[in-house]
């Protein structure tokens, strides 16, 4: 197969996670992050845990008004599921599906400290074995994918321009090899929000990190009507002194993307990045508000995790499913 065999099935799906009002809902936690997360409310990391929280997420009544897509985690994609009751259910996949919501999958393998780069910079690693799994993960019923590259802003220089090119490049390598499976690629350039730096210093080095990224697509002949993007917010870092006002993030963050995001790109969904419930949804705001100005050609949504689970985990708490069902309606 090729990617001009599944070039219509591409734009479609892209076109259907980029509906308007909508945007993603992550729950690619690995095992180790979502560890992290039952940890919290006093809760152990187990398989039945896992299955029995993803469940929920799949069976929340109301979950489509808002939500296009899921990303999941490998484990859930191949995962069945477990009713209110306790008795076993059909695969979490299908209680998506069933909604309308379509299926996605994180393809990442994590990242490793880079080589030849500055203190704490890395790379994405996945790339081996990326198009059997991706074919394996279109059969199960996943139509898109996620590949999430890290970036760091530092007084030592960083992001160096390897780090830079680096990054960029494995992207267009994952984007164009999931492609060719029939699977939309979600790109993920993130910059963490980590340092003191100012929001004028975060969309500058934004910006030079999305034309590359883009430079590096078109080189590898990535379908863009068949992509969708995923950036961080781009407000300051957070222990900068000074904070931005929220229409200062939505004009830097339009003015950013105008200049850098060719306008083939269905929709841009903003991951949360360390920003409460509340913040990002501010943000988004703020953005949409900006973009309602000015030349804004995607649909601009959101892709959350943490903003969106984290009242839920919390009603939830290993037992209360209708609490926490309850919750991520309100959350969404």
């Amino acid at each position: 197969m090729t990617l001009d065999a599944f070039r219509d099935e591409l734009a479609a799906t892209a076109a259907a996670l980029a509906a308007p009002g909508t945007g993603l809902l992550a729950a690619d936690e690995s095992t180790g992050t979502i560890g992290k997360r039952f940890e919290a409310i006093g809760l152990e990391n187990t398989e039945g845990h896992r299955r029995a929280y993803r469940s929920l997420l799949a069976s929340a009544p109301g979950l489509a008004e808002s939500i296009s897509g899921v990303i999941l985690y490998e484990e859930t994609l191949f995962q069945d599921s477990v009713l209110e009751g306790g008795e076993p259910g059909p695969p979490i996949v299908e209680l998506f599906q069933q909604q309308g919501i379509i299926p996605g999958i994180k393809v990442d393998q994590g990242v490793e400290p880079l080589a030849g780069g500055l203190a704490g910079e890395s790379w994405c690693t996945g790339l081996k074995g990326l198009a059997e799994r991706a074919a394996r993960y279109h059969a199960r019923g996943a139509r898109f994918a996620k590949w999430r590259a890290v970036l760091r802003i530092s007084a030592g220089g960083c992001p160096s321009e390897l780090a830079v090119r680096e990054n960029a490049w494995g992207l267009a390598r994952y984007a164009r090899t999931v492609q060719e499976q029939g699977l939309v690629p979600i790109v993920e350039p993130e910059i963490l929000m980590d340092g003191d730096h100012d929001i004028a210093t975060t969309a500058s080095v934004q910006e030079w990190v999305l034309r590359t990224v883009y430079e590096a697509l078109a080189v590898n002949g990535v379908f863009l009507e068949g992509s969708l993007l995923k950036p961080s917010m781009p407000p300051a870092g957070a222990d900068c002194p000074e904070r931005p006002a929220l229409e200062h993030v939505g004009e830097f963050t339009v003015r950013t993307l105008s200049r850098s995001v060719p306008a083939a790109v269905p929709a841009i969904l903003f991951l949360s990045g360390g920003l409460s419930e509340e913040d990002a949804s501010l943000c988004l705001n703020a953005i949409n508000q900006a973009a309602a100005e000015g030349f804004a050609p995607w649909h601009l949504g959101f892709s959350f995790g943490r903003a969106l689970q984290h009242s839920c985990l919390k009603h939830w708490n290993g037992s209360d499913r209708p609490a926490a069902q309850a919750e991520i309606g309100r959350a969404h």
